[in-house]
């Protein structure tokens, strides 16, 4: 089911950045765009992983750590292969993980995270990463954040263009309108947003039941969520990038208003509930 997803997020995004080439330059920019959409597929699939972890500056732990030690154990439960542990050095609490497929998976804490969790609540938030390496939600979430990183680039791209070049409409190709390229400018990174929200939110649950379930008690995931939803809040994340939310337990963005109205993430509220739900589960 998650490789049909990953098709659908492809050709979806694939579709919106020919649809933006084709506003900018007419046919010439579609066959860029299309070009451009098969290069960022195959990247995506690759290099995504690297790409998001050198993004955030994401440090390998040594093998001795206590944080190794910690996702080595709950690999060995969930029946996993050891993924690789990267520490990111940012003082908002949060952890993402990324990679291809559990063979190839990595899972990044930032050091907010480890100051303020006890191991309890460590495991349970990197029982919930796990979870998307066990459901292969990874391979989604860092496609759809390097293609909606490409759809903004390119969105940008159709507002300088709409700006300063609108009005030499190329009418053999059929681009350069202003008004569409400011429509473009607008709407296509919130298309984006919208099928990432779209795949995303439903994944969380699944995660943290997972999470829950793996480190032995929902009570140490939900806690961790507790912390980290009021944390995020006052201390933003510095480096933040908008196309790579949904790959956060938490929205690095949460402290932004605008930011909670398109969140990827479903509310802490409600996955705290279902957390405290599983308590009383047989």
């Amino acid at each position: 089911m998650n490789t049909l997803k990953t098709f659908f997020l492809m050709a979806i995004m694939t579709f919106i950045l020919m649809f933006i080439g084709n506003l900018i330059a007419g046919q010439n920019g579609t066959i860029v765009a299309l070009i451009i959409a098969g290069a960022m597929n195959f990247i995506s699939y690759w290099w995504s992983d690297k790409i998001v972890l050198s993004m955030y500056g994401a440090q390998p732990v040594d093998s001795n750590s206590h944080l190794y030690h910690i996702v080595e154990n709950l690999a060995k439960r969930a029946n996993l292969p050891m993924p690789k542990v990267y520490i990111i050095n940012e003082q908002q609490p949060n952890a993402f993980a990324t990679g291809r497929n559990p063979q190839h998976a990595a899972v990044a804490v930032t050091r907010g995270l480890m100051d303020i969790v006890d191991d309890n609540e460590l495991s349970g938030v990197l029982g919930h990463e796990l979870g998307h390496v066990q459901h292969r939600d990874i391979l989604i979430s860092t496609v759809a954040a390097t293609m909606a990183g490409a759809i903004s680039f390119l969105a940008n791209m159709a507002k300088w263009s709409a700006i300063f070049g609108g009005n030499r409409r190329d009418d053999d190709n059929g681009g350069g309108n202003p008004i569409a390229l400011l429509g473009v400018a607008i709407f296509a990174p919130l298309a984006a947003l919208l099928v990432q929200m779209a795949i995303s939110r439903t994944r969380e649950y699944k995660a943290d039941r997972f999470g829950a379930t793996v480190s032995g008690n929902p009570e140490y995931l939900a806690n961790a969520l507790r912390k980290l939803d009021m944390y995020s809040r006052r201390i933003p994340m510095s480096n933040a990038v908008p196309a790579t939310e949904n790959m956060f337990i938490v929205s690095p963005l949460a402290g932004s208003k605008m930011a909670n109205l398109f969140s990827t993430h479903p509310s802490t509220e409600d996955r705290i509930r279902k957390l405290e739900e599983m308590k009383y589960e047989r």
